[in-house]
């Protein structure tokens, strides 16, 4: 019997860093039981005929055809679960209208488990077959509807982090959509906490718990502090929206005098395992304190487009040591593929670096070192979401997760523009990234096993 559950032969693009590519062509990449990459062996090396020789013709041998390619899986790290059933519309109101008028009536339906179902059940599927392996999600504050999203990721193979909103205060929340109370939305943390981790040891992708206060404006001092309190206590994950817009950045300095940085410092909520949606008004202590802490931030750049008031200065952040992954921010943003997002992380990139005013001169008109490339944008789509969560995941490299999603370039009704056959492979890579589409993501695998094919 041979020694690995599965030998792929193909060429990858992963990250070599996080401005440059890495191209393995026409390499075997062995996976073990556990599905992780035991082995990445070049045509080169001494055992590459040997193991081809041996696993050809076997089922477990996937040879990729021509104009196929292997990419890492995609780590999403904010998508807000029930928002799906509002994607594309909305987007035109002020974020407080927004949430008040659309957002949190939807939110409150979850409490009907039937509805939950379908809802979550059609976005893991969507995502998947979008080439998004991992997700960070924001359920709803309903214990079980919550719990339901965990159950469907470990079913359908996604690897899920998910939260059970924690919005108590009943100055700022509305009232038929919010904790009973600041009791029972700890307690009621502290009962999904347990139950995702006891559904966790039955998963082989892995299944995560996550304390989430919706952001600071929800929130009681004493829900802030208790979930700091939770957070240390089972070592979770911790995820909220910091310093998003104009008005949420200033409503925390009106109540604590500080920017959001400090104020979910104060409370314990900034860890290396804590990951902050958006962060577009950070400044350089606010910055400082994420890289010091090894929190990271999930830039959402089409929704920050509609709702942040700003473009989030992402190279510079990068630059001081902060870890930054993608987020689509369903349905902030509209759009659940990351491709998407990558190509809007590059474009607002270079909206920052050379200024959207005509009437200032060229010099003053924009924010210099902003852009970022279309390789760094893919970055944070992959490595540096891996990275965000600490986990093994974002790279097809050894002792990775084989979380991946294999894109076929020659797709008879959408085939790539590419005429030479010998076309420079990241000029192809580049390609990819621009124009693919979900047809074009033929098969994605999490943890060594198949989860979506077209």
């Amino acid at each position: 019997m041979n020694k690995y559950m599965q030998l792929f032969r193909g060429t990858a693009f992963s990250s070599k860093s996080s401005q440059e590519i890495l191209i393995l062509k026409d390499h075997l990449f062995c996976i073990n039981h556990e599905g992780r990459i035991e082995k990445v062996v070049a045509p080169a090396d001494s055992d590459y005929q040997p193991l081809l020789d041996a696993y050809l013709g076997q089922d477990n041998y996937h040879a990729l055809d021509e104009g196929q390619y292997l990419l890492p899986g995609f780590v999403d790290l904010h998508v807000h679960a029930p928002q799906w059933a509002q994607s594309g519309t909305a987007l035109d109101i002020p974020l407080y209208d927004w949430l008040n008028t659309y957002t949190f009536p939807l939110e409150s339906k979850f409490s009907d488990l039937d509805f939950a179902q379908e809802v979550y059940d059609d976005l893991v599927s969507t995502l998947l077959a979008n080439g998004t392996t991992t997700a960070l999600y924001f359920a709803t504050v309903h214990k079980e509807a919550s719990l339901l999203l965990a159950e469907i990721c470990a079913k359908k193979g996604q690897r899920g982090l998910v939260g059970k909103v924690v919005m108590d205060d009943p100055e700022q929340n509305p009232e038929n959509y919010r904790d009973a109370d600041t009791r029972t939305a700890l307690a009621d943390t502290e009962e999904f906490i347990l139950a995702v981790q006891q559904l966790a040891q039955s998963t082989k992708q892995g299944v995560y718990p996550v304390v989430t206060p919706r952001f600071i404006p929800s929130c009681t001092d004493d829900a802030l502090k208790g979930l700091g309190e939770l957070a240390d206590k089972y070592d979770t994950y911790v995820q909220s929206h910091c310093s998003e817009s104009d008005w949420a950045h200033g409503y925390v300095q009106d109540r604590f005098h500080k920017n959001d940085a400090f104020a979910l410092h104060d409370f314990g909520l900034l860890r290396d395992k804590s990951v902050m949606a958006h962060c577009n008004f950070l400044n350089d202590d606010d910055a400082d304190l994420f890289a010091e802490k090894g929190t990271a931030i999930a830039h959402c750049p089409i929704s920050n487009a509609y709702f942040a008031n700003s473009v989030i200065p992402v190279a510079h952040f990068h630059a001081k040591g902060v870890e930054i992954g993608l987020g689509s921010d369903i349905s902030g943003g509209f759009s659940p593929s990351l491709f998407d997002n990558i190509r809007q992380a590059v474009i607002s990139s270079r909206m920052l670096e050379d200024g959207v005013n005509p009437a200032l001169p060229a010099q003053d008109r924009g924010v210099p070192g902003s852009r970022i490339t279309v390789d760094e944008a893919f970055y944070l789509a992959t490595a540096g979401g891996g990275e965000s969560l600490s986990l093994p995941i974002g790279r097809i490299q050894e002792n990775y997760a084989w979380d991946v999603q294999i894109i076929d370039i020659k797709l008879p009704s959408a085939k790539l523009p590419i005429f030479n056959e010998n076309e420079d492979l990241h000029d192809v890579f580049q390609k990819i990234m621009y124009l693919t589409r979900p047809e074009h993501i033929r098969e994605v695998w999490v943890q060594g096993e198949k989860v979506h094919s077209r």
